[in-house]
């Protein structure tokens, strides 16, 4: 084989390797290159975190009223485009003692996007939180989850956390489509310090929305309090 052809496949395995060692990168839950991530808090205390994402939207008030009947205080991760447009939802989630975080403005994948375009994204929702009346620390949630270096280098630039997940019940279709299999799978996966995520917000997720109750009941039986996320930082050993 000719040198050229060799370097060749070479250099075309090298982008393949680097091209895949990024692609998992983007969707680590455990791991960014820059500043502060959290997908589980480490501590030994039965504590845990439920967190709705997206919204709000024309479910809140039932949403609301199920946490409110659970005695839960949820985080929130609002994005900045649908709380723009129902800012009195908003505010009713501060209002009942929920804790507000940032889930972009736009909801779109952050990853190979310019600073400018994260800055935004991220600068104009949390105005938008602040305008609803919510006054403690955002903390921050990728859309879909995925980063990979200017959104974690922005996000530690101005000393903000990142908040994953180790739980995700309904993002697996097998699981997601029924709330009890969701409540199961929370109660066998759960941990001291666990992170729990839901998309309770739209009419495609009621299974979801339903899950909760069985979720709170279930995970109290075992000895769990839920907490909110920031709550939940300050059990870190």
């Amino acid at each position: 084989m000719k040198k050229w052809m060799i370097r060749v496949a070479l250099t075309l395995a090298i982008l393949v390797i680097v091209a895949y060692g990024l692609f998992q990168l983007s969707k680590s839950r455990t791991y960014q290159l820059f500043g502060e991530l959290t997908d589980r808090v480490n501590t030994n205390e039965k504590v845990v975190a439920l967190t709705l994402d997206d919204g709000p939207t024309e479910k809140t008030d039932e949403v609301l009223k199920i946490l409110k009947e659970a005695d839960v205080k949820a985080t929130f991760f609002v994005t900045g485009a649908e709380l723009q447009q129902r800012p009195e939802e908003g505010k009713k989630m501060v209002q009942a003692g929920h804790e507000l975080g940032n889930h972009s403005y736009s909801h779109t994948r952050m990853v190979l996007k310019s600073p400018s375009f994260i800055k935004n994204e991220i600068e104009k929702t949390d105005q938008l939180i602040r305008d609803a009346g919510y006054k403690g620390e955002i903390l921050f949630r990728p859309p879909n989850g995925k980063k990979l270096l200017l959104l974690p280098y922005y996000l530690s630039q101005h000393n903000r956390k990142t908040i994953m997940w180790d739980i995700e019940p309904d993002s697996y279709a097998d699981i997601g489509s029924n709330s009890d299999k969701i409540v199961q799978h929370v109660k066998e996966n759960v941990k001291p310090g666990s992170i729990i995520i839901l998309h309770v917000m739209y009419k495609s997720r009621e299974e979801s929305l339903k899950s909760i109750k069985g979720i709170v009941e279930s995970l109290r039986e075992q000895g769990y309090t839920f907490k909110t996320v920031s709550e939940l930082l300050a059990e870190k050993k």
